[in-house]
């Protein structure tokens, strides 16, 4: 009988520090992991950010609609302007402007159309994956667009993209999940990743900057 409770013991004291162990090593691999997947969600947001925000300059507002913003994208044009030649100091002491300088063919301004692809990305990008979370299992980015009105009364045009911790966070250690939320509650942050607000205009800010 003390025997058998000695070995109950040993077993207990082995259990314990195997925890005592593991219990900082499991953090450390969810950290990890963690930076992994942020890294991948926040890529896939600034290149959605590149797309709003290029869709919006030509079209005067941001689209909530990722059939609109993938369409934009494959199939949509950007002006380019082409430049020969530069205003020299002779010129300008001369009165001449920019304007007048083409016009007497001193230079040159033209205007050229590219595909949207090609202006705004500088690595390749996958457009049709660009809508659904890393890691989530399929899932899609929440996306809002609208407007909202300034303390000085001027007209702003936003957008909001974002992601809960659920969504790409799938198969991970549930309490560890659960402490970023509350920390994220804590500080009053969005508990995910995004870039921009619905609420107030932030120049489509994301929250990892």
């Amino acid at each position: 009988m003390k025997k058998a409770i000695q070995v109950l013991l040993l077993v207990a004291v082995v259990v314990m520090g195997y925890f005592l162990i593991d219990s900082p090593m499991q953090k450390e691999r969810f950290d990890k992991e963690l930076k992994v997947r942020n890294d991948a969600v926040v890529k896939r947001l600034i290149a959605l950010r590149t797309a709003e925000e290029s869709f919006k300059n030509k079209y005067g507002y941001f689209t909530a609609s990722f059939d609109t913003l993938i369409t934009f994208l494959k199939k949509d044009s950007l002006p380019v302007v082409m430049r020969e030649g530069i205003l020299t100091d002779s010129m300008i002491m001369a009165g001449i402007d920019e304007t007048a300088a083409v016009k007497m063919k001193l230079i040159r301004r033209d205007t050229a159309f590219v595909p949207v692809m090609n202006e705004i990305f500088k690595e390749p990008v996958v457009v049709d994956s660009l809508s659904y979370v890393p890691y989530s299992g399929g899932m899609k980015f929440e996306i809002a667009s609208g407007n909202v009105s300034t303390q000085a009364n001027v007209t702003v045009r936003v957008c909001e993209v974002k992601t809960p911790y659920e969504a790409y966070l799938k198969g991970m250690d549930e309490q560890e999940i659960i402490n970023l939320k509350a920390i994220a509650h804590k500080l009053d942050r969005y508990a995910g990743l995004k870039f921009g607000d619905m609420t107030e205009p932030n120049n489509n800010a994301g929250n990892w900057e």
